[in-house]
């Protein structure tokens, strides 16, 4: 039978665990290729031969996602797999209309199709976007079932943006794991809140592979979501966390709505931040969309043990990269914290240098904050001359990494974190865990 052409529309991420799980044992398809968004230099690659498995002993090539008509045209691709995430309802019907145009049909795989079997008890942690405040959620989980004695190993939502061979299981328990990796700014920023409190988190490219080994380590395995997509692990409870500075978004944006939808538990974060018109719209839409969920209210508590008076200073506020990219959020940690201390946001845009100018071109609505890109060493290097060229009096870093260690700052820094705290009339995440806990 002669196998039918696919191509797969990606970022890094769920195209690889996708092609995994639907593709790589089928003889029924052909995968002619990837190709690849939203994250810098990862196109041009190969999927490499290891991965890909025996019915492709030459790899499969990535391209970028510009050329997708073309190879559809040239392969006669007769199914389009749409793999990414963190993108409106909109996008998705756009893209679909032009590979539907080039002769294609276009496919979405759900959960069902995709997710992996623990023989562990497995707990997701996803959002509706990104940015809604999920890690702070995974800390306080990880901290509650520490104190239940519990060993727990996270696997992190793949992030595989160096050699894709050698990043097929990835554990990281120190800092040095993060070093012999080579991570970038944005894998460190995910892995350095777990290996700075003791625990153990995987990642990588094959999600079969690396469970197996994070079941060895783990009474319980926790799902870390990464970019609002849904679990490739399947859950015995799913969490999703919800941001009401963007009520709404949880109907809008795929497959954030997904998680919003499928979840047995809510956390509203951020509710010291919003206002009660936007609190009101996201209980009436969980309300309509998730009556059966238990909701947990929350604020998100901004922290820093570093004493500078930012009162009537200029600031320059760094944030999570992806979270003010295509995540679209133009406030964080180090924003709110500035203005709540007094200080002015200096805009940054026009001392960037270098890949941080690219990003505020291709991102024109980031805003007044330095978004934290470091995919590469040319861009950490590009962060720095862009950091140091504004002239700010203060910088204020809302990112969850130590980023005095990755480059070198000429001005006084605040480092802030950001810790979950449930309101005191909410439904607690502890008595959540414990029903959890005592059903397995």
């Amino acid at each position: 039978m002669e196998r039918e052409n696919v191509l797969i529309l990606g970022a890094a991420g769920r195209d690889f665990h996708v092609f995994n799980t639907v593709f790589r044992k089928n003889k029924r398809f052909n995968v002619v290729a990837f190709t690849a968004t939203q994250i810098p230099y990862i196109e041009d690659k190969k999927y490499p031969a290891k991965l890909a498995g025996r019915l492709y002993p030459e790899g499969i090539p990535i391209y970028p996602e510009n050329m997708a008509i073309e190879l559809i045209k040239k392969h006669n691709v007769r199914q389009v797999v749409f793999a990414y995430s963190d993108v409106s309802y909109n996008y998705v019907m756009n893209k679909s209309s032009e590979m539907m145009a080039a002769g294609a049909n276009f496919v979405l795989y759900g959960p069902d199709a995709t997710m992996i079997k623990s023989n562990k008890p497995v707990i997701s942690i996803c959002a509706a976007r990104t940015g809604c405040g999920k890690s702070q959620t995974t800390r306080k989980i990880l901290e509650i079932l520490k104190a239940q004695g519990k060993k727990v190993v996270a696997i992190r939502h793949p992030m595989p943006y160096g050699d894709l061979e050698k990043q097929k299981v990835q554990r990281f328990a120190s800092y040095k794991d993060m070093e012999k990796h080579t991570c970038t700014i944005e894998e460190r920023e995910e892995y350095e809140p777990y290996t700075s409190r003791k625990f153990v988190v995987y990642a990588g490219d094959d999600y079969e592979a690396i469970l197996k080994r994070a079941e060895r380590e783990a009474d319980i395995v926790l799902w870390d979501g990464g970019n609002n997509d849904f679990p490739f692990i399947k859950p015995d409870l799913e969490i999703c966390v919800l941001d009401p500075l963007r009520a709404g978004d949880e109907l809008g944006y795929f497959p954030g709505s997904i998680n919003f939808r499928r979840a047995s538990v809510l956390v509203v974060n951020k509710m010291d931040s919003a206002t009660d018109e936007e609190i009101q719209l996201l209980k009436k839409n969980i309300s309509a969309n998730n009556p059966n969920a238990k909701v947990i209210y929350a604020d998100s508590l901004l922290t820093t043990k570093d004493n500078v008076d930012l009162q009537g200073k200029q600031v320059l506020a760094i944030e999570d990269g992806p979270t003010t990219t295509h995540g679209g959020v133009k406030t964080g940690a180090a924003s709110v914290f500035a203005k709540r201390h007094g200080g002015v946001l200096v805009d940054p845009r026009n001392y960037a240098v270098g890949e941080i100018k690219k990003t505020f071109d291709k991102y024109p609505g980031i805003g007044t904050l330095m978004p934290a890109m470091g995919y590469n060493d040319q861009q950490i290097a590009d962060l720095q001359a862009s950091i140091n060229a504004v002239p700010s009096d203060v910088v204020v870093s809302g990112t969850p990494i130590n980023i005095k260690g990755l480059i070198t700052i000429n001005k006084p820094l605040v480092v802030v974190g950001y810790e979950l705290q449930e309101r005191s009339d909410s439904l607690k995440l502890k008595e959540v865990l414990d029903e959890f806990l005592a059903k397995h």
